[in-house]
Parts: structure tokens; C-alpha cells; sequence
């Protein structure tokens, strides 16, 4: 590695731990429920413009 690579992982590894105590188990919780939505969403979201892409084709 070199040293900016070391400077980089410090920073990150840094920051991370930083922010790790001030975290909340309802942040987690919603984070969770969060991205579980935005997931669903777009995945039918795909569904729906598959469909109507196979529609338009014909």
C-alpha cells in the first residue's frame, strides 16, 4: 500500500468509528424499512415498464 492508500483507510476507518456510537437502534430500524420500500418499488417499478415495453413492441 501506499502511503495514500494508508491515509485514505486512516480516514475512512477514522469517520467510521465516529459515527458507529452515534447510531440508534430506531435509525437502523428505519433504514431497514427504508430501503426494504425502495426495493419493492423499484422492482415493480421494472415490472411495470417491462410490461409496457412489451406492449409497445407488438
Amino acid at each position: 500500500m501506499t502511503a495514500h492508500n494508508h491515509t485514505l483507510m486512516g480516514t475512512a476507518g477514522g469517520t467510521f468509528l465516529s459515527i458507529v456510537p452515534n447510531i440508534q437502534s430506531e435509525d437502523i430500524v428505519k433504514t431497514a424499512v427504508l430501503a426494504t420500500v425502495g426495493a419493492v418499488v423499484s422492482f415493480m417499478i421494472s415490472l411495470l415498464l417491462k410490461s409496457l415495453n412489451k406492449k409497445h413492441k407488438k
